[in-house]
């Protein structure tokens, strides 16, 4: 999806944090290895080597130092994987400020956007890249290593482009959403499985995202210019792609055996359905937790 070069960014809603010191971490129970299993459950993904007998280092020091002046224009967002992100973030909270009081009551809040290298620590505990992009509770922060596109890319076999890029971003948000309505509070999340609260959970991270992109055409910098224009076909094809690359089944089938009782995220076709399910039908029909097992 691309911006329109003269669209003004917010640039103060994204930063940039550098890893400090590290703390070398094994089998033991430090709050980094706690984390470190709680988002490898939530995300599908496979860390024991870095809760296993090894060790890694893991940031203490979460310091904001990076500059992303660079970033306050549409045109920078077209060419730079950063900037890409802080056009993002600008669009999506513009667009959960006017949409949150049509689905939810209570006040919007603004999460912040963190991009790390290597490690971040944040309010929910330490954690490396190697977790992928996460939203943190506690801080109500959104963290996100873009190295994560280069793996989309090269090891889960997504295409990457623009709006895969920024579907990441919305997933995430998705999920801050569900903790302002209390879904994030309500679901029973140590469960696992097809229709699980752990995977409802993930499918309206998705689902919200494609909100998003159905109305990211719409929403406006404080000048009154849109910040994106209308996606192609091939853009949405490319979001799918993402989302169906990262579905349970798709991740388990790399190593050759496909486990449905052990989803927390859902499978691709669930994940590109329900992507698809907000994109036509807006944040309204995002309720995972209203539908039935048999159809989610």
């Amino acid at each position: 999806m691309t911006f329109n070069d003269d669209a003004r960014f917010d640039t103060s809603k994204v930063s940039k944090r550098s890893g400090g010191k590290g703390m070398a971490i094994g089998g033991g129970g430090s709050i980094a290895v706690i984390l470190l299993v709680v988002v490898a459950q939530q995300f599908g993904l496979d860390l024991s080597g870095l809760v296993g007998g090894g060790t890694s280092n893991i940031a203490i020091d979460g310091s904001t130092n990076g500059d992303l002046s660079r970033c306050s224009t549409g045109a920078a967002a077209n060419q730079d994987d950063e900037c890409r992100v802080v056009g993002a973030a600008n669009s999506l909270d513009a667009y959960w400020a006017a949409e949150y009081p049509r689905i939810a009551s209570g006040e919007y809040r603004t999460p912040h956007v963190n991009l790390f290298e290597g490690s971040v620590s944040t309010a929910c505990g330490s954690a490396s890249s190697a977790v992928g992009p996460f939203y943190c509770p506690g801080d109500e922060d959104i963290y996100l290593d873009t190295s994560f596109y280069k793996t989309l890319r090269t090891q889960l076999g997504a295409d990457g482009g623009s709006l895969a890029q920024m579907y990441v971003v919305a997933h995430e948000w998705g999920h801050h959403i569900s903790t302002l309505t209390g879904a994030m509070a309500a679901a029973d999340r140590g469960g696992s499985g097809p229709t699980s609260d752990s995977v409802r959970i993930e499918l309206q991270a998705d689902c919200y995202a494609g909100a998003w992109v159905g109305a990211a055409a719409t929403t406006k910098d404080d000048a009154g210019t849109t910040f994106l224009k209308t996606p192609t076909k091939a853009e949405i094809a490319d979001a799918l792609d993402t989302a169906s690359a990262i579905g349970d089944d798709a991740i388990q089938g790399k190593s050759g055996t496909v486990r449905p009782e052990s989803w927390t995220h859902g499978s691709s076709e669930q994940r590109q359905r329900w992507f698809t399910t907000g994109l036509e039908r807006g944040a309204g029909a995002c309720d995972t937790f209203a539908v039935s097992g048999n159809k989610l």
